[in-house]
Order: structure tokens, then C-alpha cells, then sequence
């Protein structure tokens, strides 16, 4: 491997590359979860999940091997940083550049939604911000639209970007992450999640009103429209990305990145160049 790039509950992140010698980001399952069948299970539906999936919005499948001892998947290398590394190292982005994150954003949801399926855990840390546009990452809670609802004990996902429905257990829609893209957005231009982040935020999200008092009021409307506790008053993918679109026309100029954040992606990028290592390939996905 070249580098490690990551980790979340079901596996780590390394950058390797393919047999034309195209960087990839591959995933592989975590040791300690190999004998559990539930976690295999899982793994297998991100593969799927991940390989329905089209748009530039989103990363594309290389390859992968969901039933290997280790299984693992491997999609193209985002040269970039995650939207919480981004805003924990440099601070909130402008104005502007959340605006266009949240279209990116938007369009990556509708790519998501038309394969059928429900991402479940869009948040800062799976949202990679590059020089051509944001792009959604790791399918790991994802599941199909007709998915019948968890029960509470099971519930996954990260409680601060949980829609109501998906923390109190329920039928869990398209319109779910709409609401994480809002809470997205507010984390992006204000470093802070509108319902906090502590032991607590559940009951919160479920029951108070969010804190957008940080918020730009361009975007605040839409973002309120966003967070309503009632899934079927939210707008949809397709009518926030109307809205943000508008915002971009009437407020904003083109620039995106903010110069102090191409250069932190730059930094990265050098640092994992310059790590001598043997590189293993992988095939590529024929279909």
C-alpha cells in the first residue's frame, strides 16, 4: 500500500492502484469483523450499493471481492480532504463554497436515489472535497429504498446527521438524507452541527428546533426547509438542488475551493506520494 487514508467502524482505507497504474482508494473489512456473518453481510450490500451508483458526484467502482477471506473494495482515488478534515483544520468554508457544496451535494443524492437506494450516513467525514467538486463517499449504511425499517436497537449511522425518522427507529426515505444534507450544510458554514454532537443529540434531533443562528441567510431558508422534522415537508434533491442553483446565480460568483483548502489538499497529497512502499494492483471492473 501507499498510504493509509482512512477508517471508519467496518474497515480501513489504503491507496493503492490499478494494473494501468490509476491510483484507487481500497477498502478492506476490518480483521476483528471477518467471523461475524451480519458484517459480511454488510460489506457485501456497500459493494452493491456502491457499484449501482453513477455520477460525478459520486466515486466509482474499480473493483472488488465481497466474499474474499478479507473482503475489500476498491473505488477511484478523490484527490482531496474530507469536509471534516477541511473545516477542523482551516475553519467553516465561505459562503460561496458551501453553496456549491450543497449543490454538488444535491446532485450527488439524486445519482444516489435514482439507483434505488438510501445512503443513511451523509455526514463531514463522508464527503470528500476535491478542485472539481464535492464527491460523496462510503455506502457501509446504505440500503435499498423498499428496505423495511430497523428496529431501534439497530439503528446505524451517526447521531448528529440522523434524520428524526432514522434515530427513533422508522421508515427511513430518499427524504432522510435530505436532512443530513442539511445538517451538512450548517456544519460546513458554521463548524458546528445544528443539533450538537453529545450523548443527547438524538432527542434533540427529534425534538428541538436546530441552531442555524450562524447560518448565512442565503442559504438559512433552505436549509430550514431542509431540517423539518416531517420528512414529506422537506424539498427534495431535485428542489434543493432548484434552490441552490438560484442561490449560485444571484449571489455568488464561480471559485469554489477556498485557496487555504486546495492548499491543505496539495499538503496531503505530497505527503502521500512521498511514502515509499510496493504497491499492490487491482483488477478492473469489467462491467
Amino acid at each position: 500500500m501507499i498510504a493509509r487514508l482512512g477508517a471508519g467502524g467496518m474497515g480501513e482505507v489504503f491507496l493503492a492502484t490499478s494494473p494501468s497504474r490509476r491510483l484507487v482508494a481500497v477498502k478492506v473489512m476490518r480483521p476483528e469483523l471477518l467471523d461475524d456473518p451480519r458484517w459480511r453481510a454488510r460489506f457485501r450490500r456497500e459493494v452493491s450499493s456502491a457499484r449501482s451508483v453513477s455520477g460525478f458526484y459520486t466515486a466509482p467502482v474499480i473493483d472488488a471481492d465481497p466474499e474474499a477471506e478479507q473482503p475489500w473494495l476498491a473505488t477511484q482515488y478523490i484527490r482531496g480532504v474530507s469536509l471534516a478534515a477541511a473545516v477542523h483544520e482551516k475553519g467553516p468554508l465561505p459562503e460561496q463554497a458551501a453553496c456549491k457544496l450543497g449543490a454538488g451535494l444535491a446532485e450527488a443524492l439524486i445519482a444516489i436515489h435514482q439507483a434505488g437506494i438510501v445512503h443513511r450516513d451523509l455526514k463531514p467525514s463522508n464527503v470528500l472535497l476535491a478542485s472539481d467538486g464535492p464527491r460523496v463517499i462510503d455506502f457501509g449504511f446504505a440500503r435499498p429504498l423498499d428496505a423495511l425499517p430497523l428496529a431501534r436497537a439497530e439503528v446505524l449511522g451517526t447521531p448528529a446527521y440522523m434524520s428524526p425518522e432514522q434515530a427513533l427507529g422508522e421508515l427511513v426515505t430518499p427524504l432522510s438524507d435530505v436532512f443530513s444534507l442539511g445538517v451538512t450544510l450548517v456544519f460546513a458554514a458554521t463548524g458546528a452541527a445544528p443539533f450538537g454532537s453529545d450523548h443527547k443529540v438524538r432527542g434533540r434531533i427529534v425534538y428541538s428546533r436546530p441552531d442555524l443562528s450562524r447560518l448565512p441567510d442565503p442559504m438559512r431558508g433552505l436549509v430550514t426547509r431542509c431540517l423539518v422534522k416531517e420528512p414529506g415537508e422537506r424539498p427534495s434533491p431535485e428542489q434543493a438542488l432548484t434552490a441552490l442553483s438560484t442561490l449560485l446565480d444571484a449571489h455568488y460568483g464561480e471559485e469554489w475551493l477556498p485557496t487555504d483548502v486546495e492548499d491543505l489538499i496539495g499538503t496531503r497529497e505530497r505527503t502521500l506520494v512521498e511514502i515509499p512502499a510496493e504497491l499492490p494492483t487491482v483488477q478492473e471492473d469489467p462491467r
